[in-house]
């Protein structure tokens, strides 16, 4: 299956709106919804499958595994969080391979000290950007498509203020990074001036409950982004829902009461693929009574 193309989307103009899927079940669902293009969160995917905190604890390998399985079940083209590179600039050309491997057509590096912490969250500490420009110069090189593309985004919003975010992304885009990200910035005049001094793509972050205003991709587009990530949308809605279903079945005893709805169980069979499975067991238990 072709998926749709990162950079052709940009290049001609259209807004890309990139909601997270933060587990295989979401991605699924997506699939039967239809997206172009889905974002895997460091955040949301190293909660799902690991119940820990988006602070530096997840490695490469745990990652790309968890990226690689969701660019097999995804339909839609895959923007993935690769947090700091993971190491220096060795372990950046690594994951960049890796990631482009698994089949992911935006990889994002950040430019936090090792551990990083989610961009929303405090204690946040950057590294010199010296540093981080030579990691987007080695992710350019280690590319193998010019299909991937490389985003590279500052937290340094917090601790350096909105003028330190702006040099740095104006340096990011001077290194050739295809996107440019300013994590966290704190009002929409920020998010303008942003995108009105910064000249590449630019892309921002929709973080439910994090500093940044979200706003729906129409609003963003006339800002001046081009891109916009959703990271918790599947996370944060199927907490909420896991939560009201186990409140209720405390309360009942039971998963079928009226407090609760349940996605059909046939239709989630034909989802998860059973059907083939089905038609499989069937073709092969026939031949062998034949034989």
């Amino acid at each position: 299956m072709t998926k749709p193309s990162l950079r052709a989307a940009l290049e001609s103009g259209r807004f890309v709106a990139a909601p997270g899927l933060h587990d295989m079940i979401s991605a699924l669902i997506a699939n039967k919804v239809g997206l172009d293009f889905a974002y895997a969160s460091g955040y949301w995917l190293t909660a799902s499958a690991h119940g820990i905190p988006d602070a530096g604890i997840a490695t490469y390998t745990q990652m790309l595994e968890r990226v690689s399985t969701l660019c097999r079940v995804s339909d839609a083209a895959i923007i993935a969080d690769a947090d700091t590179g993971y190491g220096g600039l060795l372990n950046v050309h690594h994951t960049v391979r890796g990631y482009e491997a698994a089949g992911v057509v935006g990889i994002q590096i950040e430019d936090q000290e090792f551990p990083k912490k989610c961009g929303h969250t405090p204690g946040k500490r950057v590294v010199p950007l010296a540093d981080m420009v030579d990691k987007i110069k080695v992710a350019l090189e280690a590319r193998q498509s010019p299909e991937t593309l490389i985003i590279a985004r500052t937290d340094s919003r917090q601790g350096e203020g909105f003028d330190g975010a702006l040099k740095r992304g104006l340096a990011f885009a001077e290194a050739g990074a295809d996107v440019v990200f300013l994590e966290a910035l704190e009002s929409e005049q920020e998010m303008r001036d942003a995108c009105r001094k910064i000249r590449v793509p630019m892309m921002a972050n929709m973080a439910d409950g994090g500093k940044t205003p979200v706003r729906p991709a129409a609003e963003l587009k006339e800002m001046g982004y081009a891109m916009a990530i959703y990271p918790a949308t599947t996370a944060l809605s199927a907490a909420h829902a896991a939560q009201n279903s186990l409140m209720a079945f405390k309360e009942h005893g039971t998963s079928q009461t009226p407090a609760q709805e349940l996605f059909d169980f046939n239709e989630f069979n034909e989802l998860i693929g059973f059907p083939e499975i089905w038609e499989f067991e069937s073709r092969w238990a026939r031949d062998k009574a034949k034989g």
